[in-house]
């Protein structure tokens, strides 16, 4: 399931090609047909994201509200605009020309010849966010001929739920667990039962909000850092990680932790949430650098301390990565490290 930066990165891409414009809105699929109608051709005014959800505002006092669940994901086409604050791979270019799906891209200006490290499990593309799929960052010697040949707008791929369109940019999307038109009241509502995203605000009030959330829960840490309610935009990869990094035991109820501890994970969470959003990668390894830094975008496993590497021997104690399931997600964690 895509984690917060990723919903966070989507709604830069949207801010920087799509607000200020009016969009045509269609539904290819058929399903969202009522709810496109509605939205077409209406100036879109905001784009935000909110731990896995993300709200476009369009004039008129209407929000299409998305959560793209465990597969979904959009496709940008076009003349793609790149949020200055977000990298790719490292590198910030201004602009991607972008082909269909995001198989035939090419970053412009002076990062465009030189090597891009390509992550072999898809997690990081301008063209595609979202879902992971490995043919989506596709790249090979014949996708310059692709391009050459790259008419705009593409025809949909597959089940499109909803295609927003300007002059220069498409963004399809597929897959989402929720796309729906709501009412300002409507969306508040949402916003309200969420928990604080340091994205939006790193603030001390909303750090203590998490503090006192979390702080009155007697289930398992391992079970609250994944609570919407608690936090917003923490999932499975960060969820193991962080404690990893904290040395906590998954299973130590949330209310018998300090204070201090519970506050080192808020800062925790900011600072791999700004490293998401600006790398594109859920890189949990600090201090990488040269090659081991290139190798860690490309390759999961250098990146990460646990998060699927069970049975393997731990990086920091050598004990074998524990899998195990809570609350019907998978746990990973290192029994030596985190007791």
């Amino acid at each position: 399931m895509p984690e917060g930066h990723s919903v966070h990165r989507i709604a830069r891409q949207f801010a920087a090609n799509f607000v200020g414009t009016s969009p045509e809105v269609s539904s290819p699929q058929g399903r969202f047909a009522q709810g496109a109608e509605l939205l077409s051709g209406r100036k879109m005014i905001d784009a935000r994201a909110v731990g896995k959800q993300m709200f476009l505002e369009f004039e008129g006092g209407y929000w299409l509200r998305v959560h793209l669940g465990i597969y979904g994901a959009w496709d940008f086409a076009g003349d793609v605009k790149v949020d200055p604050s977000i990298q790719i791979h490292g590198y910030t270019p201004s602009h991607s020309k972008i082909g269909q799906t995001g198989e035939h891209s090419r970053p412009s200006g002076a990062a465009a010849g030189g090597a891009r490290p390509l992550d072999a499990d898809g997690e990081d593309s301008v063209a595609s966010i979202g879902a992971p799929r490995r043919t989506r960052v596709r790249m090979a010697e014949e996708d310059k001929e692709s391009l050459a040949s790259f008419t705009f707008p593409p025809d949909p791929v597959g089940q499109v739920r909803v295609r927003l369109l300007n002059e220069a940019v498409c963004a399809d999307l597929r897959g989402p667990t929720v796309c729906e038109v709501q009412t300002p009241a409507e969306i508040d509502a949402v916003i309200q039962r969420l928990g604080p995203d340091p994205a939006n605000a790193n603030t001390t009030a909303e750090k203590r909000r998490f503090v006192e959330r979390a702080g009155k829960k007697k289930t398992p840490i391992g079970l609250v850092l994944m609570d919407q309610s608690v936090v917003a935009g923490i999932g499975n990869v960060y969820r193991a990680e962080m404690l990893f990094r904290a040395e906590l035991n998954p299973h130590t109820p949330s209310n018998t932790l300090d204070r201090t501890v519970l506050e080192a994970l808020w800062d925790d969470w900011v600072h791999l949430l700004e490293i998401g959003i600006t790398v594109g990668q859920m890189i949990t390894i600090d201090g990488l650098t040269g090659a081991d830094y290139d190798r860690a975008l490309v390759e999961r496993d250098e990146r990460h301390w646990v998060y699927k590497l069970e049975g393997t021997p731990c990086k920091r104690c050598g004990a074998n990565i524990i899998l195990e399931e809570i609350g019907a997600r998978k746990l990973y964690w290192c029994a030596g490290c985190q007791h």
